[in-house]
């Protein structure tokens, strides 16, 4: 008893049993369990990994690690100096030029971001297959009449993965240099040229200095993205640790060692991570007070071939893959006008996958930013909100092969006890789907969270306290006030995050039911079987569903222009 009363003369511990600011509310208590639960997979994958001997490394290190560690390393690095090119350069010519089609780019920019990185290698393959169509013109307009003759390097290699990629991934570059671009004042720039620098030097030794914080930023996503694809990779034959956690795991059924192999993902991702919180650290904003950019007319054929330039990652990232996807869908509704009953079905599922994942990280999101407000509001223990908040977006930053990998073990003893104990044979939660559904709300949860805690850090605590005042209690002040305020913020949320566990394909993969396909995976299996029967408009689907959230974000940084 005297140790007990030792600890709590701590102010951190008594400060989380007693007082009216304590942390151990129902509130707090619920969100801890959520960020916890995030983190459990990444622990499960650790202890994971240390169950089995090393006896099989032998063959891994010989014949697998060293070609899937070189080509990850190297599709990293080429995706980050890639989407680094396209990125800033777009970025910077639409603030600091104006030329033909300025306006249209400065948002159709944005567009690749509805593209799933395998849907793009999927179109692409087939769009520059040796007797498809792209081919087959240029072999017209030089005459020549068989493959033979003339053909075009095979689009399957790394660096046909990274330039697929890097078309696909610019964006998240584009967003945060641009804003880092609109915000930057004038006069910097106008004293650099005074004092004798070209555009150009005032380019390298101004602007991108002050925009290095946002394009760590950008950069560090698209990295984040690269790690967690896997149908593109698979599709263009490059052998990435992530294509080989999976084949590890499918192919030759040794969780163990697909463990140990994820582990070392882990690395990457830790890397990126910090370069990550390097940037938001070094990050900064300037005084709205100050003189923007203004663009710089460039006239005459200049700017048309400015804009030319411009809307190439565009075209290749998005229009020509959807038109292409559109004429082969098509080509199959023509053929057959009613869809199959598998397309018919795996619409099906995905929907119910999006729309299941999204209630469950709506309601999870909710409770995490509202005991984030008030722990804020309280005072009580500031890293409390800041730990359990970056705890429970952890997901995101995971790819998802290493979350289900992790996910798995513990979700299938949890399965195993709950089925002993309703006295039922299999797995519920697993063949029920309610597994999958769990670990994509772990994955996309980072994204309504986000979300919610920015809109509620808009709502003033002034509104809140004057309901109190009025006779509400907490729920009826969330009902009435806050609620109709956040509004904005979870429709934009429970769009992306519907999009994007439409177009999930790792977890989806590797954690689904038995006969369970999505689009996702019926696209995948497709290009797998070297078919497209029912895949381009699989695709199609996927595509239209991704625009959505896309078109809310140009809505968006179009109002904050305005």
């Amino acid at each position: 008893m005297d140790s007990i009363n030792k600890l709590l003369q701590f102010p951190t511990l008594r400060g989380l049993v007693s007082g009216p600011q304590s942390l151990l509310t129902p509130l707090h208590l619920g969100a801890l369990c959520i960020a916890l639960g995030v983190l459990t997979p990444i622990i499960a994958l650790i202890w994971q990994a240390t169950q089995s001997d090393l006896s099989h490394w032998d063959n891994l290190i010989t014949f697998v690690l060293p070609a899937a560690l070189k080509n990850t390393v190297l599709l990293l690095a080429g995706v980050a100096v890639l989407v680094g090119v396209i990125g800033v350069g777009s970025a910077w010519a639409i603030t600091a030029w104006d030329f033909p089609g300025r306006k249209i780019l400065s948002w159709a920019l944005l567009l690749p971001l509805a593209m799933p990185t395998y849907i793009v290698a999927f179109a692409w393959l087939d769009l520059l297959h040796p007797i498809g169509p792209l081919q087959t013109f240029i072999r017209f307009l030089l005459g020549f009449d068989s493959p033979r003759q003339f053909r075009l390097p095979d689009l399957r290699s790394l660096s046909g993965a990274i330039i697929l990629l890097g078309l696909v991934l610019y964006p998240y570059v584009y967003l945060t240099t641009r804003a880092t671009f609109i915000s930057q004042p004038a006069h910097l720039l106008e004293a650099a040229r005074t004092l004798g620098c070209s555009a150009a030097g005032t380019f390298f030794r101004v602007a991108l200095p002050m925009a290095r914080p946002a394009l760590a930023v950008g950069i560090s996503l698209a990295l984040l993205e690269t790690l967690n694809d896997i149908g593109a990779s698979e599709f263009l034959g490059v052998q990435t640790l992530t294509v080989t956690v999976y084949t590890t795991w499918i192919s030759r059924s040794d969780l163990s060692a697909a463990a140990q192999i994820a582990c070392m993902m882990l690395m990457f991702i830790f890397f990126i991570l910090t370069l990550e919180f390097y940037g938001r650290r070094k990050q900064g904003f300037s005084s709205r007070s100050l003189r923007e950019i203004q663009p710089t007319r460039v006239p005459g054929w200049r700017g048309w071939l400015l804009g030319a330039v411009i809307s190439l990652p565009v075209i290749l990232g998005f229009v020509a893959p959807v038109l292409f996807l559109m004429w082969e869908s098509a080509k199959r509704l023509g053929d057959t006008s009613p869809l199959s009953a598998s397309l018919l079905s795996a619409l099906q599922n995905t929907l119910l996958l999006a729309a299941g994942t999204t209630l469950v990280v709506i309601c999870v999101s909710l409770l995490v930013a509202w005991s984030a407000r008030h722990s804020a509001a309280d005072n009580a223990m500031p890293g409390f909100r800041r730990g359990v908040m970056r705890l429970a977006s952890l997901g995101y930053a995971v790819p998802g092969t290493i979350l289900a990998i992790g996910f798995l073990p513990p979700a299938m003893a949890v399965d195993r006890w709950l089925a002993d104990l309703l006295d039922i044979r299999g797995l519920p939660l697993m063949s029920g789907g309610i597994l999958l559904v769990i670990c994509c709300a772990m994955r996309f949860q980072a994204i309504a969270i986000g979300a919610l805690d920015s809109g509620l850090g808009r709502i003033p605590p002034s509104l809140e306290q004057a309901s109190r005042l009025l006779g509400e209690n907490g729920a009826g002040t969330f009902a009435r006030v806050h609620f109709p305020l956040l509004r904005p913020a979870l429709v934009s949320s429970a769009l992306l995050v519907f999009a994007d566990a439409m177009k999930e394909l790792p977890t989806t993969l590797l954690l689904r039911p038995v006969n369970f396909e999505t689009l996702a995976t019926l696209l995948y299996a497709e290009a797998a079987r070297g078919t497209y029967e029912e895949g381009a408009i699989a695709a199609l689907m996927i595509v239209l569903a991704g625009t959505l959230p896309v078109i809310l974000l140009v809505r968006h940084q179009m109002t904050r222009r305005g």
